[in-house]
């Protein structure tokens, strides 16, 4: 596994880490499970992480020193790839002969490194996006940047080498193919899964004695990297706009917003606490810091909805793990979010980014405990549709395809 840019084993919810994170981390432990060795290969950002760690058995995460430890941003890092892919290499030089047999790339920088193991090893690659700068730039929020056309490039040439991609859905899938001339026939819809160990309904009272919310808060939560990309500005506004056609609304409502700063959040970092004030939200508004797995999923059962209105999401990990917990999840109808939230049932798709249309949608399931309940059942059947079990058996296959074409091709 490649994933060059963030450690799976760093804390979702900040920095670059995010739903990725959870992603390679699963399906690799899933995979160990099956009896499948996993190497996963990341950059080094502190001097003090080891060389190897071995997160359990089956799972080994190599820290590659490229470039400065601390300081880099994402759009740093293609220039430090070549100390990157001279290290990687290296593991292989001095193991046995094949001691890779394939590769697995996440994200556009790891699949430029893919493709020279690729090559190097003489094994099959295969590449999972989870972005595309293409799709990213036709959906700008306000204040974003876009993608450099480095990026772009990388992509083309990351989908014309590999011998399988992976799309997490469809419409992931029709992107692959129509923006970047992909072969359909090499394009797999894979979708992610949910531990649902961790994440777990029917305990809506529970998580709230726990986290301190009052029994009767009409609860709204964004959980998230805190970036335009996300929209957690929207939450925001939607917040004060149901306050302002619903005064009475102001002694049980509540917003958490969980998570820290990313991307081009960082170089605005009090930008949301800031519209918090302007909108007159402190007192509705509680800001938590990046949280464990658990303790996200606390918030989740707590909440009385889920709010992710984000320009793009590839899947939307956010939307799924809160269904588990049994939360409606009201959402932008873009990217994975389409697949992630049956609408009308599981929770409410929106067009746009209105932060009325928004609270339109949210306002029902505060005030009408009855259609909250009926949601929520509904909710919890949908995201037992989406388990890490069935996306590493799919995987699997995927691999085995991978290993046919390129056999064929030697």
């Amino acid at each position: 596994m490649l994933s060059a840019h963030t450690s799976p084993l760093e804390q979702p919810g900040t920095g670059d880490a995010g739903g990725m994170n959870v992603y390679v981390l699963e399906l690799s432990r899933q995979l160990a499970a099956r009896g499948i060795e996993v190497e996963i290969f990341t950059r080094a950002t502190s001097r003090h992480q080891p060389p190897q760690h071995e997160v359990e058995p089956g799972i080994v995460v190599h820290h590659v020193a490229a470039g400065p430890f601390e300081g880099l941003q994402k759009n740093d890092l293609p220039s430090q790839l070549c100390g990157f892919v001279r290290d990687v290499l290296r593991v292989e030089v001095e193991s046995a002969p094949g001691h890779f047999d394939l590769v697995h790339s996440h994200y556009w920088l790891s699949g430029q490194i893919g493709t020279v193991t690729r090559e190097r090893w003489n094994v099959p690659l295969v590449h999972t996006m989870h972005t595309m700068a293409k799709v990213k730039n036709a959906l700008l929020a306000e204040g974003d940047v876009a993608e450099p056309v480095g990026r772009i490039a990388g992509e083309e040439e990351i989908v014309r080498l590999a011998d399988r991609l992976i799309a997490n859905t469809d419409e992931e899938r029709r992107e692959l193919v129509e923006l970047y001339g992909a072969d359909p026939s090499r394009v797999a819809v894979v979708h992610p899964g949910v531990d649902q160990t961790v994440f777990r309904s029917g305990r809506q009272a529970e998580a709230r004695a726990s986290l301190g919310v009052p029994d009767d808060a009409a609860l709204v939560l964004f959980a998230g990297r805190i970036q335009p990309l996300k929209a957690p500005d929207v939450v925001l506004r939607a917040a004060a706009h149901l306050l302002h056609t619903d005064p009475d609304l102001r002694g049980r409502l509540r917003v958490g917003i969980v998570g820290g700063a990313s991307g081009t959040g960082l170089e605005h970092p009090t930008a949301l606490s800031d519209l918090s004030s302007e909108l007159g939200l402190d007192d509705v508004v509680t800001f938590v810091p990046t949280v464990t797995q658990s303790q996200l999923s606390d918030w989740y059962a707590a909440a009385s909805a889920v709010c992710v209105p984000s320009y793009n999401e590839s899947f939307g990990l956010v939307a799924i793990e809160a269904q588990a917990c049994g939360t409606p999840v009201v959402a932008a109808r873009v990217g994975g979010l389409a697949t992630a939230v049956s609408d009308g049932v599981s929770g409410v798709l929106v067009d746009g980014h209105d932060p009325a249309d928004y609270a339109h949608a949210l306002r029902p399931l505060l005030v009408d405990p009855e259609l909250r309940e009926a949601m929520s059942v509904k909710a919890v059947k949908h995201a037992e549709l989406f388990s890490w079990d069935v996306t590493a058996d799919r995987t699997i296959a995927v691999y085995e395809q991978a290993f046919r074409s390129f056999e064929a091709h030697q």
